[in-house]
């Protein structure tokens, strides 16, 4: 078994560094990682075969809870040590809402009243696709401008297929 290092234990990194990049150092790197908000509060633990893209991606779908991050980079991994570290880190804390990391980002949930007038009285499903591109677009916007008053540089393209479904993830 492989000695589960202590959260405790690991550096603090920003989750965004001086020059507005994400931590490319992690790129293509396996490991297990947390995230924590302003005042340091652990918000999720995750393990991903490619760390840089699994924090980018949490950046879009959670700006405001993304600014310290721990990583661990495992040599070997193996799912049983990366499920156990995981449950050592996350011991005594309650992630609350665990899909809105995981999952893209669900733009019915942040239409407007007028969106959803329009996508409800659409009268077609080209209507509806239209109504929710639309709705994407604007949740897409809102999150660019708050990873721009972030000063993130690095570039950040949203899947366009996906936004037909009414979805937002990374390209």
């Amino acid at each position: 078994m492989t000695e589960i290092p202590a959260l405790t234990d690991l550096e603090f990194l920003p989750f965004i560094d001086s020059n507005g990049q994400l931590l490319e150092q992690f790129q293509g790197k396996v490991g297990i990682y947390a995230i924590f908000d302003q005042t340091k509060t652990l918000k999720y633990v995750g393990f991903s075969r490619d760390v840089f893209l699994s924090l980018r991606q949490h950046l879009v779908r959670c700006v405001s809870e993304c600014y310290w991050v721990k990583v661990q980079v495992i040599d070997r991994p193996n799912r049983t040590i990366l499920e156990t570290i995981r449950a050592a880190w996350l011991e005594g804390t309650a992630i609350s809402d665990e899909a809105k990391w995981t999952q893209p980002i669900q733009v019915k949930e942040f239409m407007t009243d007028e969106e959803r007038s329009t996508y409800e009285k659409a009268i077609d499903e080209l209507g509806q696709i239209k109504a929710l591109k639309n709705a994407a677009r604007r949740v897409e916007s809102e999150i660019m401008t708050q990873l721009k008053a972030r000063n993130v540089q690095a570039e950040i393209r949203f899947n366009p297929k996906l936004k037909e479904e009414g979805l937002l993830d990374l390209k």
